[in-house]
Formats: C-alpha cells, sequence, structure tokens
C-alpha cells in the first residue's frame, strides 16, 4: 500500500480506492520555483510538476513548438532508407499503393501519405483488410494483388511482422512506416522504419504510426528539394491527421506528440479536411475540437467502419476531398457507429457477467479473459475497454467463430505492457498470432487453448498486476469548491495540456459538497447539481454508472453531501459556457 497520506482522508471510495495528492514535496518546491522564476500561475504550475515538468522546461512546455521537439527524422533507423525510395518514387512517377490498418492510426496514416502523394499527382491506392475476414496486417492474397499494379507498396501501422506476407511479392518494392512491437525476424523489405524496433535508438519509442510516417515525409521533403524540387506539399497542414491519430491510437501525449496535438488541433479546426469537417458535422460538434472529440466522438465513428462494415470508409473519409462525397461517407460512419452501439450494449453486459462470476471465483485471475460464440469480433476491443475500466484489470474480450478460431482484444492498466504477454504467448505457441503495443493488444486463438491461454497470462501477469493493484490509488491535484470551478479556472488549466494518455488530465476533489439533485440521462449517466458552502449549483455528469458502486452512491445521497472527484471542462449548450465537473469517483466523509 502507498506510504503516501490518504487525501480527506478518503482510504476506500466508492470505487475502492484510496485518495492521495498527486504533487510530491519535491514537486511542490518545483512548482513554486517555475511560479517565482516563470510567473506562472500557481495552479498550472502544481498541475505541470506534478506530471515531472521541470522549472527550466516550463517555458517549453507551454508552448510546444515542432521545430523545437522534432528531431533529425534520421535518428530513426531505415528512415532515410524509407524516404529516399518514397522520393524515388515521386520523381520517377512510380505506381504507389498503401496497405493500412483499420484503425484510426492506420486510416489517418494512409489518408496523410495519400494525400502528400497527390500533391505530385500520384495517385496511391489505399488497400485497407477486412477486420473479420482477413484480420490485422498485411496477408499475402492482398500483398500479390496489391504488387500486380504497384512499384512501391508501403505499410503504415502495420508490416513489422509480416515477413511471411511479403514473400509472395517479387518485383516491387516495399517499405514499412510502423509503430507496433517486433515479434520475430523483421521481414526483408526496402525498410522497416519502427521506433520500436531493437536496433532504434531514436527515444521515440512513443509516437503512433501517423507520427513515423509524417517524420518519414519530411525526410521526403528535405530530399526532394536537395535534388531541386520546389512544388513541396505543406507538411504543417496535414497536421489534423497525426493529432487524430495520436489521440485515437491512446500513445502518450508527451514530448514530440504534445507538439502534434496542439499543433494539429488548430489546424483542425480552420476544417481544411472536407472528411473531418463533414464528421464533425453529422456528429453535431459546436464547439472549438478538442482533444475530447476525437477520442470520443470523432474516433469511434471513423473506427465503425472496420468494425462491423466497410474497413475503408475511415480512410476514403480522410482522404475526401468533394465536400458531397465526405457528407456522404461522414452519414455511412455516423450509421453504422449507432448501430455498434446497439451491439456494444448487449456484449458489454455478456462480458461484465462472466467477468464477475471469475472475480468472485476462490482464486480470482490478474488478467480478464472473456470469451463468447456469439460476439462480433470488430467489437471486442471495445469491451476489453468497457471491462478494464471497470474491473480496473487488463482485461481481453475474444470473439470465436464457428470453426472455433477466436479473434480477440485487450486493454491494459497503466505500468503493464500488455503488448509484450502477447507476443510471448506467440513464442509460447499458444496463439496463432498476436501483438500490439503496452496499452493495448490483439490476438488470435483456437477454442482448445483458451485454457492454456488464461493460464500463461496469469503465470506472467499476477505478480506485477498485483503490485500494481494494490497500489492503485486515485491521485488528486487539489481541491476546489462548486463555485470555484470556472470557465476562467478551466481555460487557465487548458494551458498545461493537452491532456491524455501519459500525460493525465488533472483530478480535482470537491470536499462536503451536496448532491443537490440527480437524475439519470443518456445510458446509464447520471447529471448532477453539486452546491458547496457559495452560491448557486455546479453541474456535474457521471458517465456510464447508473448500475456501479458509484451511481448507487450518488442516487442514494440526494440531499446528503460526499467528497467528489472528478476532472473539470466546459460544456457548450446553446450559445453558452457552462462549466462542469465530471466525476469519476466519491466517497462518504466522516461523520
Amino acid at each position: 500500500m502507498t506510504s503516501r497520506p490518504a487525501f480527506l482522508d478518503v482510504r476506500q471510495s466508492a470505487r475502492q480506492r484510496r485518495w492521495v495528492e498527486k504533487l510530491t514535496p519535491a514537486q511542490a518546491n518545483i512548482a513554486l520555483d517555475m511560479a517565482q522564476t516563470h510567473g506562472i500561475e500557481e495552479i498550472i504550475a502544481r498541475v505541470m510538476a506534478a506530471r515531472g515538468v521541470t522549472a527550466g522546461e516550463a517555458a517549453g512546455f507551454l508552448d510546444p513548438t515542432i521545430k523545437a521537439l522534432m528531431p533529425d527524422p534520421s535518428v530513426i533507423t531505415g528512415l532515410n532508407e524509407a524516404a529516399e525510395r518514397i522520393a524515388r518514387a515521386i520523381t520517377e512517377g512510380e505506381r504507389v499503393a498503401i496497405f493500412g490498418d483499420y484503425d484510426v492510426d492506420g486510416a489517418a496514416s494512409s489518408a496523410l501519405l495519400s494525400r502528400y502523394l497527390a500533391h505530385f499527382g500520384i495517385a496511391a491506392d489505399i488497400y485497407i483488410p477486412d477486420r473479420i475476414f482477413e484480420g490485422y496486417g498485411p496477408n499475402p492474397a492482398a500483398m500479390a494483388k496489391l504488387a500486380e499494379n504497384a512499384d512501391l507498396i508501403v505499410t503504415v501501422d502495420c508490416g513489422t511482422n509480416s515477413a511471411a506476407a511479403f514473400e509472395t511479392v517479387s518485383g516491387t518494392d516495399i517499405v514499412v512506416l510502423d509503430h507496433h512491437q517486433v515479434g520475430g525476424p523483421l521481414p526483408d523489405v526496402v525498410s522497416v522504419v519502427n521506433p520500436n524496433r531493437d536496433d532504434d535508438m531514436s527515444g521515440l519509442t512513443y509516437l503512433c504510426a501517423a507520427g513515423v510516417v509524417f517524420m518519414t515525409l519530411v525526410d521526403v521533403s528535405r530530399q526532394l528539394r536537395s535534388a531541386g524540387r520546389r512544388d513541396l506539399p505543406d507538411l504543417m497542414a496535414l497536421l489534423d491527421l497525426v493529432a487524430l491519430a495520436t489521440v485515437c491510437d491512446v500513445v502518450p501525449l508527451v514530448g514530440l506528440n504534445r507538439a502534434f496535438v496542439v499543433k494539429g488541433l488548430a489546424v483542425a479546426r480552420r476544417q481544411t479536411n472536407a472528411g473531418l469537417a463533414a464528421l464533425a458535422s453529422v456528429a453535431r460538434i459546436g464547439e472549438p475540437l478538442a482533444p475530447f472529440h476525437f477520442g470520443f466522438v470523432l474516433g469511434p465513428r471513423i473506427n465503425a467502419g472496420g468494425r462491423i462494415g466497410d474497413a475503408a470508409l475511415g480512410a476514403r473519409l480522410l482522404t475526401a476531398d468533394d465536400q458531397d462525397g465526405a457528407r456522404a461517407l461522414a452519414g455511412e460512419l455516423d450509421a453504422l457507429n449507432a448501430q455498434r452501439q446497439a451491439i456494444e450494449v448487449q456484449m458489454v453486459e455478456e462480458a461484465r457477467a462472466e467477468a464477475e462470476r471469475e472475480l468472485q471465483s476462490a482464486n480470482p485471475p490478474s488478467v480478464i479473459v472473456t470469451a463468447s460464440h456469439d460476439w462480433h469480433p470488430g467489437i471486442a476491443g471495445l469491451i476489453a475497454s468497457r471491462l478494464k475500466e471497470a474491473l480496473r484489470k487488463p482485461a481481453f474480450a475474444i470473439a470465436f467463430d464457428a470453426n472455433g478460431i477466436g479473434t480477440g482484444s485487450g486493454r491494459s492498466i497503466a505500468g503493464f505492457d500488455m503488448g509484450r504477454m502477447v507476443r510471448a504467448a506467440v513464442e509460447a505457441g499458444i496463439l496463432e498470432k498476436g501483438g500490439g503495443h503496452a496499452m493495448a493488444a490483439g490476438l488470435t486463438v483456437r477454442t482448445e487453448k483458451l485454457g492454456e491461454l488464461r493460464a500463461f497470462f496469469e503465470d506472467k501477469a499476477s505478480e506485477a498486476v498485483g503490485r500494481l493493484i494494490e497500489n492503485d490509488a486515485l491521485e488528486i491535484d487539489g481541491a476546489l469548491s462548486a463555485s470555484g470551478v470556472t470557465a476562467a479556472l478551466i481555460d487557465k488549466l487548458a494551458r498545461a495540456g493537452p491532456f491524455g494518455a501519459g500525460h493525465p488530465e488533472p483530478v480535482f476533489a470537491l470536499p462536503r459538497h451536496q448532491i443537490a439533485h440527480v437524475k439519470p440521462v443518456g445510458n446509464g449517466h447520471l447529471k448532477l447539481g453539486l452546491r458547496g458552502m457559495g452560491p448557486g449549483t455546479l453541474d456535474a455528469i457521471a458517465f456510464r454508472v447508473r448500475d456501479e458502486p458509484l451511481g448507487k452512491m450518488l442516487a442514494e445521497n440526494a440531499g446528503r453531501s460526499l467528497h467528489l472527484a472528478g476532472t473539470v471542462s466546459i460544456n457548450h449548450w446553446n450559445g453558452r459556457q457552462i462549466p462542469q465537473l465530471r466525476v469519476i469517483d466519491a466517497a462518504i466523509p466522516d461523520r
């Protein structure tokens, strides 16, 4: 158990967590130094210091730029060779094909490369595999088909572990631009550009595939410029795609990634990408785009095609220039997303029931593995995510087909490398295939191997996960009152963002606030009014909690006071900017 004292003396909250202060005494001194040396407001300084920012880094942190944070692209192993081959394809007007993954990162990476090539008159073919019938990554049949009409194939967000699929290709060059963990020998191609290669010393392992593609294209432009070309595209105008992928792939928002998101959001708000603009319109986003919209509004809609429809819809949307065509694609993805949500509800209920049974057994697992022959494989990742969020353990959801082949996805908790564990299961012969990164993974397993897989995961994860859970605590950035949650405060906090994976959003506690009113809204959400010592009430929302212990505590204590914890944001409604608290936990105060 952590030695830090309990914040507000909360030792067991509604979500069975201890609350502790995030800022250490040493970081408090750093925050004070920031405030005094750089004139940074105290609350911003405290948030930054609690996330590891030093006083010397403060000024640059508040204004992240590509120029300051992006190293020479050649620091990534193999990038020069890849850029040289792409530059040659442009110079010689060769036929280029792009093979991408079916998620947001794959779609955005494909669109980024496609738009760059289109500037030079090269209409690249984009191939996105079907999630159900082809699975993740290049396959021999698809590669052979692409090679028939391409001089160069570039795989994006995949390809690192696809040596066998590339063996069917002859007479066509292949370049791999990827970020997934390596499992086995690298394919024999022109170049494999992946910061997660064992021989890569760039320190850029946190990039998503779109980030890798962007850095490669920076070098392509440099090589073309050196050869005398001056008709180069404006890469900065394509940063909206990089920002979208960076947020949706849940890679750490640190270093260069922060600059990608900050500058990419500025581009996205100008709505120069017809597809993104159409999708924002159909999703009824009536406020400036923020990381939240990428991750929870636009991203799920782009992913919907790959989950239950045409996997290529996302890439087509992001490459669309015709507004009417973009609106049609956006409408199709929006409809698919609604279907996905309906399917998800039933699957979550079934998976949660199975997980609860496992956790109530004599030997509850450290890694939750749920499976069914009735689930849609395209929804597995969402189910795993819901289980991980609710039960705070690494979780997998596996959908088996009629032949006993299971396709599954997993989501991890902070501090546990799920991708490494899955690769180990492949090497042990338990999985047909699998891979991923620290926070997410995919796998293929046969029915008869499911029990062995559960035992393998337990053996590999029990000690590490047990230690993480034992020390799991909700870290609080500070205490606020309802009247203190203002638009001005939220604007100040935004300066320390963007927030996300690796740079968590500030969490504040509201001590002893009365639940003035509470009512159910939407799909399992609760809307509340909170009243402190001052006048007025603060709007609050708690998502997907109605049947959870947190939801029950909130509902049962209407009219009473609770300690509440959550994040603050602006709710744009009917032209008004309304501060609100997103409640993530609560506790009953000592009476």
